[in-house]
């Protein structure tokens, strides 16, 4: 089921997967002054182990390795704290940017970045589609507190131009992703994705089928 609605819709929803004990020790160990906060959250938290833990936990590695079909590896985690403090609106996009562990020029890499002493690229459709997000719900995902907003089936339309992005989201349908505590949403990078303004925390941790997703291209463990 999960694996067939990931690829019709983008996107499914998975009920009860974390317990609410688990939720709060998880977010006692994470929300550390080590971590450097911005506007966005917290970035490259795979660094953190309980992180880690959960990263590689049998419930989480087995909703990725259904929508693979093979074993997933963990590569990125982020933590999306938004609060009346920490507040933003993120507009109708695609996720194309991928930490890598060097830069080398590679057709239909780029543009580059740093962030956080980190090389990042936005990626070819062949290397995205072979990435899933799993975002664990650390609150609940009510109409009232600002849902992540998604237009079903668009991750089958490749890497997208921004006037492409704004054209569709006036053209189609969209759906509110709604999750309790606990839940996890599972979604494609190039699903067309947007939020309004709420208060509400997720971990977003992403799984590729390899490392290796290019010529000469590593993911970076972040």
């Amino acid at each position: 089921m999960i694996a067939t609605e990931i690829t019709e819709d983008g996107f499914t929803v998975v009920p009860n997967v974390l317990e609410p004990e688990e939720i709060s020790s998880l977010l006692d160990r994470v929300q550390l002054p080590t971590f450097h906060r911005s506007r966005a959250g917290i970035r490259h938290v795979m660094s953190n182990s309980h992180v880690a833990s959960l990263a590689h936990d049998a419930r989480l590695m087995t909703i990725a390795r259904e929508v693979f079909g093979s074993e997933p590896v963990p590569f990125r985690a982020t933590l999306f704290d938004k609060s009346q403090d920490a507040n933003w609106l993120v507009v109708w996009h695609q996720d194309t940017a991928l930490p890598l562990r060097s830069k080398k020029d590679s057709t239909g890499w780029g543009p580059w970045s740093v962030k956080e002493g980190i090389n990042y690229a936005h990626a070819p459709t062949y290397a995205l589609d072979q990435v899933v997000a799993l975002r664990v719900h650390l609150d609940d995902s009510t109409v009232e507190n600002g849902p992540l907003r998604v237009i079903p089936g668009t991750h089958k339309l490749g890497v997208l131009t921004d006037d492409e992005v704004s054209k569709l989201s006036t053209e189609k349908i969209s759906v509110d992703c709604l999750a309790a505590r606990g839940a996890v949403l599972a979604m494609r990078p190039l699903l067309i994705h947007s939020s309004s303004k709420s208060q509400s925390e997720r971990l977003h941790i992403e799984y590729a089928t390899s490392t290796v997703v290019g010529d000469g291209l590593e993911l970076a463990i972040a």
